[in-house]
C-alpha cells in the first residue's frame, strides 16, 4: 500500500548495480511450485495454471480496481497515477503457467494496470517455526526512459488494513520485491510505527537494495522469498533474492509496543501489482511517467507460495533433521494451528485460561501438520468445545486426515452449550489412524451463522 519514497541514496546503489552485470537470457518462463523441503509444509500457493486469457482463480485473489480502496487514500496512499482494472488486458493467465500484470496507456493518455491480494488474510508463522513467502517472477523487461514510471512490487499488509485503510503503518508492510524505473535492482522495505517518523523511518520504511545475481532483475525470472523467523529470539525478518540473503531486521530493533502491532494480528495477506508513477519512482526518476514511457511490458508471475517449518530447531537442508511431531494423545490446543479459514483466536475462560479458536461456521477448517498417531491405532477423538449458537444452528466436528477434501475418519454434531465460552468435552469414535498425518477439523452446517468455539483437542485408544 503506502511505498513511498525511498532515500535518495538508493540511487547510487542501483545504478552501481546495474551498471557490473550482463544481460542474460530469461530462464525458463514457467515452473511448478516448487517441491516442499524436508522439515517444511506448504500452508498455501498459486501456479496460475488455467486457459490463455482468463482471470486468476478467484478462490485465492480479490482484483482490486480504480484509484482507492472505498473510503482509503486517494491513489493507493502513493501518488500512482495509474486505474486498477479486472480486464484480461491488464491482467490475465497466459497459458503456460504464468500469471501477466500489464500496464497500458490509452489513446486519451491514461494509463490501467492490475493489483490483486489474497483473499487469505492469515499469513503468520506458529509459535517456534518460520514462515517463508516467495514468488518467482520477472519484472516488466523494460529499461532506460521507456521504462520510467514503472513500479512492480510483491509485498504484504497486514490484516487489520482490510476494512480499515488508516491504520497504516503500524498494521505492518513486507515490500518483498519492489523496483522502479527499470533499475536493475531489487528492494526489501520494512514498514511499521507512525508516520511520520518513527522506528521504520517512514514513509522511506528500513530497505535495503542488490542487483539481481547472474542475469538482470529485468531480463530474466529470479525467486524473491520474505522470511518471518520465530523459531529463534529475538525474532527476526529476513530477505532474499535467488537464496541469497540481502536484507534482514531483528526484533531487538523495535519496541514492544510497534512489535506487537505488526507481529501480534491475525497475520497477512499478500499482493501483486504494477503501479506506474507515484512517490517512489519519481524520487529516482524525477515525475514519472513521462512520454517516453513504453506500456505494454508485463511483469510475469511464475508461482506464488507459503511454507512453514515443522519446528524451531529444523533445518530444511539436512534431510537427517526430521521436522517436529505432535503426539496425537497429548492435548492439541486448538490455536496451535498449521495454517486455518475463517476463524479467530480469543481468550478462554475455560480451566487453565489460554486462547481457543472461535467464529466457526461451515466450510470453515483448522490443520496441524506432524500428528503423530504411533503404531498402536487410535479409535477415538475427544474435542473441547463451546457453543452460543441461536435456537436451530447446529453443526458436525469433523476430523480428515492429509487432505481437507477427503471423507472424515469420524464427526460429531454440536449445537448450543449455553454460552460461547461454556465448555464441554465431546467424543466421537474414528476410524484406526496410526503413523504420521496432517490433520484438518473441518466443520460443515446447513446454516451461515457460526455454531462452535474449539479449545482443544486428543486422540486416544478408547
Amino acid at each position: 500500500m503506502n511505498r513511498h519514497r525511498r532515500r535518495l541514496a538508493a540511487v547510487a546503489v542501483a545504478l552501481a548495480a546495474l551498471g557490473g552485470l550482463l544481460v542474460q537470457t530469461a530462464g525458463s518462463a514457467s515452473a511448478s511450485v516448487p517441491s516442499t523441503p524436508s522439515g517444511w509444509t506448504l500452508v498455501w500457493s498459486d501456479d496460475f495454471d488455467g486457459p490463455a486469457g482468463t482471470l486468476p482463480s478467484s478462490d485465492n485473489w480479490i482484483i482490486d480496481t480504480g484509484h482507492s480502496y472505498p473510503g482509503g487514500p486517494s491513489d493507493w496512499g502513493t501518488g500512482e497515477i495509474q486505474r486498477y482494472t479486472d480486464s484480461t488486458a491488464n491482467l490475465s493467465l497466459d497459458g503456460s503457467g504464468n500469471l501477466r500484470i500489464t500496464p497500458l496507456r490509452s489513446s486519451s493518455g491514461e494509463w490501467t494496470s492490475a493489483r490483486i491480494e489474497t483473499r487469505r488474510a492469515d499469513f503468520k508463522p506458529a509459535d517456534g517455526r518460520i514462515l517463508r513467502i516467495e514468488s518467482r517472477l520477472q519484472m516488466p523487461n523494460v529499461t532506460g526512459e521507456a521504462a520510467l514510471g514503472y513500479w512492480p512490487a510483491f509485498w504484504a499488509l497486514g490484516s487489520p488494513y482490510r476494512g480499515n485503510y488508516w491504520n497504516w503503518p503500524a498494521i505492518g508492510e513486507f515490500d518483498i520485491m519492489e523496483n522502479v524505473n527499470g533499475l536493475n535492482s531489487v528492494w526489501g522495505v520494512l514498514h511499521c510505527g507512525v508516520n511520520p517518523g518513527g522506528p521504520c523511518d517512514e514513509t522511506n520504511g528500513l530497505s535495503a537494495s542488490r542487483a539481481c545475481p547472474g542475469s538482470t532483475c529485468q531480463a530474466a525470472f529470479h525467486t524473491y522469498r520474505f522470511e518471518w523467523d520465530r523459531s529463534v529470539s529475538p525474532n527476526q525478518l529476513r530477505w532474499y533474492v535467488d537464496g541469497q540473503l540481502f536484507h534482514s531486521l531483528s526484533q531487538s530493533g523495535f519496541d514492544a509496543t510497534t512489535w506487537n502491532n505488526m507481529t501480534g494480528h491475525a497475520g497477512y495477506f499478500l499482493l501483486l501489482n504494477v503501479a506506474m508513477g507515484g512517490a517512489f519512482p519519481n524520487a529516482l526518476g524525477g515525475q514519472t511517467p513521462t512520454a517516453a514511457t513504453e506500456p505494454g511490458h508485463p511483469m510475469v508471475v511464475d508461482y506464488v507460495a507459503v511454507w512453514q517449518s515443522g519446528d524451531g530447531g529444523t533445518d530444511p537442508t539436512d534431510p537427517t533433521d526430521p521436522p517436529g511431531e505432535v503426539d496425537a494423545r497429548s492435548t492439541i490446543e486448538a490455536e496451535n494451528y498449521t495454517a486455518q479459514s475463517g476463524t479467530i483466536v480469543e481468550t478462554t475462560t475455560d480451566t487453565g485460561g489460554g486462547q481457543n479458536v472461535g467464529a466457526i461456521g461451515n466450510g470453515d477448517w483448522l490443520r496441524y501438520d506432524g500428528v503423530n498417531f504411533g503404531s498402536t491405532p487410535a479409535t477415538q477423538f475427544k474435542a473441547r468445545v463451546a457453543s452460543g449458537a441461536a435456537a436451530g444452528v447446529s453443526g458436525l466436528v469433523q476430523v480428515r486426515l492429509d487432505s481437507p477434501s477427503k471423507p472424515p475418519i469420524g464427526d460429531f454434531a454440536i449445537a448450543n452449550t449455553g454460552g460461547w465460552q461454556s465448555w464441554r468435552t465431546v467424543p466421537a469414535n474414528i476410524s484406526g489412524v496410526t503413523g504420521t498425518h496432517t490433520v484438518y477439523l473441518t466443520f460443515s452446517s446447513g446454516q451461515p451463522a457460526d455454531f462452535v468455539n474449539v479449545n482443544w483437542f486428543t486422540f486416544s485408544t478408547s
